[in-house]
């Protein structure tokens, strides 16, 4: 057999395994440095029984990065790792890490080793009865091919949350099994306020299933407090500071809560104490930024929006330090859209709207983004183009090309839809006559389910409209054509 027949018969097999390099992980733009630095951040600091996945994990993006010497040395601690832990099934944990083993020698040309480790795959499969010559299915691949796609983009969320059920359904009592699931259905559900929750009954029975584990815990006390029950929350809370589990994880959620309750002074203490341990983590940063921005907003609620002197010197320390832990966010995780829309929003505050202006465009100009993203940007932006560069026309095109997109933010779309209906009539104010805000008005009315009031705006729209055709003049602005015309 020559070489390229040899290597495309092993790539069939590759092709075949259950394990990080048949898992499409990179599909999304990914920061690399911070993906594996928040890996590592879990190998150091995060109790938790996944440790062969995520070592398995770090191997597959050192091998993304080209460092495969680097990958072989860290799936060398993976076999330790089993036969520390896992001796007693030790077979069914290995499958993972010899797939990730061929994958990385087929990628050095080193195809001798690579089919060592498809051989041992092979066999395996034999011994469990498998249909499959390189493929098993097992519930602990289900399972650690949920924990794989968890560390990746909230893209990823819906098919890791396939993958924890999938396992569920051959081990319902599996402890890491449950609380797999119920990290999963926490990212995935709503994070504001709320009358239900997909995530409290598998976080109930993921605390009740590891008692000791203190992250789990800290995770549904900030549910419960997000369903108005956080005296019970802080129960959950409490014990999880009380213990010495996954600590840094456990300040960084218990930050959070406080941060909620508006105890800013001992979040902020909080999240202090996580940053001396993961003084590289993104999110952290990112976290400590909003927690300003709290502070920031609740400084010119206080003042009734003009604070002076003391007041006043706080408020721009808030502001100050918020565009601190968002531009370390974007230096440590330069793909986090968030970290920009958010600095833009912090940049206006400082009325340095040259910033602002250069941050915003910098999520507008990404050509791929989340329906979510991609909402919120509009909405701030078109907020910024309105009031401080006093351009209602675009605003109102950002504004429309917000609402047009179906995400399951309720709030961003009623603000958008205020927005547009604050300036619609603040321009009929000015021009009774202004057919486009008339059509909008209609248009906002109808969203709202008022549709005798809608009907009454687009008549009269129609009215001046026809009049207006006749002589000659426009009806509605290009941008805004092009922006109803979509919907």
């Amino acid at each position: 057999m020559s070489e390229i027949s040899e290597r495309n018969a092993m790539m069939d097999a590759l092709l075949q395994l259950r394990c990080h390099f048949t898992w499409d992980l990179m599909r999304e733009d990914i920061d690399l440095p911070d993906l594996e630095n928040r890996i590592l951040e879990e190998i150091n600091f995060l109790d938790t029984k996944s440790n062969v996945g995520i070592h398995n994990t770090l191997a597959y993006i050192k091998h993304v990065r080209g460092q495969n010497e680097e990958a072989l040395k860290i799936l060398t601690e993976t076999e330790a790792l089993i036969q520390q832990f896992h001796n007693d099934q030790a077979e069914i944990k290995s499958f993972v890490t010899w797939g990730n083993y061929a994958w990385i020698y087929y990628h050095m040309n080193r195809l001798p080793e690579a089919q060592t480790y498809l051989d041992r795959v092979e066999a395996s499969c034999k011994k469990l009865s498998s249909p499959f010559r390189y493929k098993v299915e097992l519930a602990e691949i289900d399972c650690e091919e949920g924990w794989a796609l968890l560390k990746f983009t909230r893209t990823y969320y819906e098919r890791a949350k396939a993958c924890f059920q999938k396992a569920l359904e051959s081990e319902p009592e599996n402890p890491e099994f449950n609380t797999g699931f119920a990290i999963t259905m926490f990212r995935l559900d709503s994070p504001v306020k709320q009358q239900s929750s997909i995530s409290l009954e598998p976080l109930r029975r993921a605390v009740t299933l590891n008692p000791e584990d203190a992250y789990i815990k800290v995770l549904l006390a900030l549910k419960l407090q997000s369903l108005d029950e956080e005296e019970e929350g802080e129960k959950y809370l409490e014990e999880a500071l009380n213990s010495n589990s996954s600590q840094p994880y456990v300040l960084r959620y218990a930050a959070k809560f406080y941060c909620n309750k508006l105890c800013l002074d001992k979040a902020l203490e909080l999240y202090q104490t996580a940053l001396e341990s993961t003084p590289s983590s993104a999110i952290l940063h990112y976290q400590i930024g909003l927690c300003y921005k709290t502070k920031m907003n609740q400084i010119k609620k206080a003042t009734n929006y003009h604070p002076r002197g003391k007041d006043r010197g706080n408020l721009e320390k808030a502001i100050q330090s918020a565009i601190f832990y968002f531009e370390k966010t974007k230096k440590l995780n330069p793909t986090l859209e968030d970290s920009y829309i958010e600095l833009g929003n912090m940049y206006t505050e400082a009325r340095d709207f040259h910033e602002a202006e250069k941050n915003y465009q910098k999520v507008l100009n990404k050509k791929q983004l989340r329906d979510s993203i991609r909402q919120k940007i509009h909405y701030h932006y078109g907020c910024f183009l309105q009031f401080h560069r006093k351009s209602e026309a675009d605003a109102l095109t950002h504004y429309l090309e917000g609402i047009k997109i179906n995400t399951n933010n309720n709030m961003l779309k009623i603000n958008l839809c205020t927005a547009l209906e604050k300036l619609s009539k603040k321009r009929l104010h000015q021009n009774e006559s202004d057919v486009e805000s008339l059509s909008l008005l209609g248009f906002i009315h109808k969203m709202k389910g008022k549709s005798g009031e809608a009907i009454k705006s687009y008549e009269k729209a129609l009215e001046l409209g026809s009049s207006l055709l006749l002589s000659g003049t426009p009806l509605f602005s290009p941008d805004a054509t092009q922006s109803l015309a979509s919907f």
